[in-house]
């Protein structure tokens, strides 16, 4: 029997991800011919509408390619089923010129089990982000092919100023492209002066401001400013900050359970995400303000953020972000009197 068109692709490794999936994506093309394309977030979108657009054949495409984002939150047995029955179906036909190909992808290691077990083995991949004996080379060759060379220390200050996944490597360093001619041998210098002004704020700063050394008043000052900094952005999306931030958390809890189970080998932080100097760093220090309850607290604060937002709409929007920053960093996470307001 054929495998079923659906894959499952998780890890931190943006880059190699989003590689991975537009090379299914012009395979689809090349198969079928002309392709209906959507991409969706489970947890804004029902897995029911997302099946039944598999099912239903287009009047103006052969077939329909679908990705759908945060498979870590498909959890409820209904949709697992609705999503298990599809694919158990679409293996027992024969490719006519109709054709629907789904694929789920997570930032996170793993998600359900029972979601994991619909996917052939032979359709799951894990991204993992680079070890740091790679990560050097991998910058070097990107230089290179952009046609630049790079002092060793320029390089690794890229990669300190820089999230570890080759996506954000690639977006970073094609910046050199604009402010220098091709041949230049990039300082450390030419590092700081690029990368630092033009730093695109994200939910990874903020993650880093809300766990950095300073006292909590200051933590929450510079928190604040890279949230309005953010909400004046062109690309300002609520769900997508929280989003961001949800993941850092969970990374945080990863953490903590690592620590208790004495797994703090470089090996064993490298395979759970844990590669660079840098993240292993800010990591230890998020673990020192967040306890491993206090981590599920602020994961059920985020959610709960999320929801807020959602039924009340955006007039709320600034206020609802401004208090779960100061309710991460005051009370940790803890829900006080202010959210029952």
């Amino acid at each position: 029997m054929p495998s079923a068109p659906i894959w499952l692709f998780t890890g931190p490794e943006l880059g190699q991800r989003k590689d991975t999936v537009e090379q299914y994506r012009e395979k689809a093309r090349k198969t079928f011919g002309q392709t209906d394309e959507y991409t969706f977030y489970a947890g804004e979108t029902r897995i029911a509408d997302v099946i039944s657009l598999l099912q239903n054949a287009s009047l103006f495409a052969a077939a329909r390619f679908v990705v759908l984002r945060s498979a870590e939150q498909i959890k409820l047995k209904t949709d697992i089923e609705l999503i298990a029955s599809w694919a158990a179906e679409t293996a027992k036909q024969k490719q006519t010129d109709d054709g629907a190909w789904l694929i789920l992808e997570s930032d996170e290691i793993s998600v359900d089990k029972k979601l994991e077990n619909i996917v052939p083995k032979e359709n799951r991949i894990i991204f993992w982000e680079m070890f740091e004996d790679q990560k050097n080379r991998w910058v070097e060759n990107l230089l290179k092919k952009q046609g630049f060379s790079a002092d060793p220390d320029a390089v690794d200050t890229i990669l300190d100023l820089v999230e570890n996944n080759t996506e954000a490597l690639r977006t970073e360093c094609s910046r050199f492209s604009l402010c220098f001619e091709k041949n230049h041998r990039i300082t450390t210098e030419d590092v700081e002066a690029v990368l630092t002004r033009s730093r695109q704020e994200s939910a990874f700063t903020l993650f880093a401001a809300l766990c950095g050394q300073e006292a909590a008043p200051e933590r929450l000052s510079a928190a604040l400013a890279i949230l309005q900094y953010i909400r004046h952005s062109k690309e300002s999306s609520s769900v997508q900050l929280i989003a961001g931030l949800t993941y850092c958390f969970r990374k945080l809890k990863v953490w903590h359970n690592l620590q208790k189970e004495g797994k703090t080998g470089d090996f064993d932080l490298k395979i759970n995400g844990f590669a660079g100097k840098k993240m292993q760093s800010q990591y230890r220090s998020a673990a020192r303000i967040w306890n491993l309850f206090e981590t599920s607290a602020c994961l059920a604060l985020l959610s709960r953020t999320d929801m807020n937002i959602r039924k009340t709409g955006k007039s709320t929007e600034d206020t609802e972000l401004q208090l779960m920053l100061y309710s991460l960093v005051v009370h940790k996470g803890r829900q006080t009197e202010l959210h029952n307001r």
